[in-house]
């Protein structure tokens, strides 16, 4: 008997690739938001100044496949050249308890956390949209650039962080990976990246209470993918964009324990838990975007863990 495969990053690249990913995540949501698989929450160890070992676990009984995620978070590795994250997926087979794929997780979470972006961008983004403003220029800014890229004509990308040596890294990166399409702009401010974009996609691995996006700065019916954050304080977006919003989250219950911006405007009264909208809701909604701005506020689940691998050990025809 075979012992299970493994699949790296080139396994997981490519649009094609990514846009099973984006369809296997809406099936999956689907049947969560429906009540036919749950996604129980993540075990988190401490340790040290923000770092964090984090064990995950999903099953998707509609598709006998279920996976154990182990990942690791250093805030302090960006500055030393090295990844945020690290890990491995295990997927198994519930049918015979067999593992059949061990998949690097690090890569793997980018993949899926752009395709959940991916798909709150189709179900709620107007289908013009065109211009990206990226808030962070690590391995989760490759992956919301590559997500948005998939499911929108995008044409410009502006692009702030911290650190300038690693924006215009990045730059390089998204010109050369588009071969030139992409007209990408390197900011001072964040300010300046996200006013008039369309598109918002915010990556950062801040830990502060104080915003990086000011909602004044946010042009009416944008849309926003708020995806970073070390901790279930931190605010990557003002909360007051949420007291008007189309405000989608992947689970109720995950948003309102880790989502900082979730917690802050509830805590504010800016919004009710019945105005959260989940992306199993939305999906095959008939008409689910409007003029108002959207934010989609992610948390990251275990589902969608088991559900890429196995949209990717598909893909990869293994």
């Amino acid at each position: 008997m075979s012992g299970p495969v493994f699949l790296g990053a080139a396994d997981m690249a490519g649009t094609e690739v990514l846009l099973r990913v984006v369809d296997t995540l809406a099936d999956a949501f689907g049947d969560l938001s429906a009540g036919r698989t749950s996604s129980p929450p993540r075990t988190v160890v401490p340790h040290g100044d923000g770092r964090e070992l984090l064990a995950a676990t999903s099953v998707w009984e509609r598709h006998g496949v279920g996976s154990v995620k182990i990942t690791t978070l250093t805030p302090d590795n960006p500055d030393r050249g090295l990844p945020l994250i690290h890990g491995v997926v295990a997927l198994t087979d519930l049918d015979t308890g067999r593992i059949t794929a061990l998949l690097d997780g690090a890569e793997l979470t980018a993949v899926r956390t752009g395709a959940v972006a991916a798909l709150a961008t189709r179900l709620c983004a107007p289908e013009d949209a065109a211009d990206l403003a990226v808030l962070g220029a690590g391995v989760q800014a490759r992956a919301m650039v590559r997500a948005m890229c998939a499911v929108r004509p995008v044409r410009t990308v502006r692009v702030f962080s911290r650190t300038r040596e690693r924006t215009e890294r990045f730059a390089r990166w998204a010109r050369e990976a588009s071969e030139e399409r992409l007209r990408v702009t390197v900011c001072d401010t964040a300010e300046e990246a996200v006013t008039d974009a369309a598109l918002i996609c915010t990556t950062t691995s801040t830990a502060g209470r104080t915003p990086l996006v000011e909602a004044g700065w946010v042009t009416p019916g944008a849309h926003l993918n708020v995806i970073g954050g070390t901790h279930e304080a931190a605010l990557e977006v003002d909360p007051a964009l949420l007291a008007d919003a189309l405000v989608v989250v992947e689970e109720r219950a995950a948003a309102r324990a880790e989502a900082g911006e979730v917690r802050a405007a509830l805590a504010a009264g800016l919004t009710a838990p019945g105005a959260l909208r989940e992306l199993g809701e939305l999906v095959g909604a008939a008409a689910v975007a409007d003029a108002r701005t959207s934010v989609f506020r992610s948390v990251g689940l275990a589902i969608e863990d088991t559900a890429a691998a196995a949209a990717l050990l598909a893909a990869a025809g293994r």
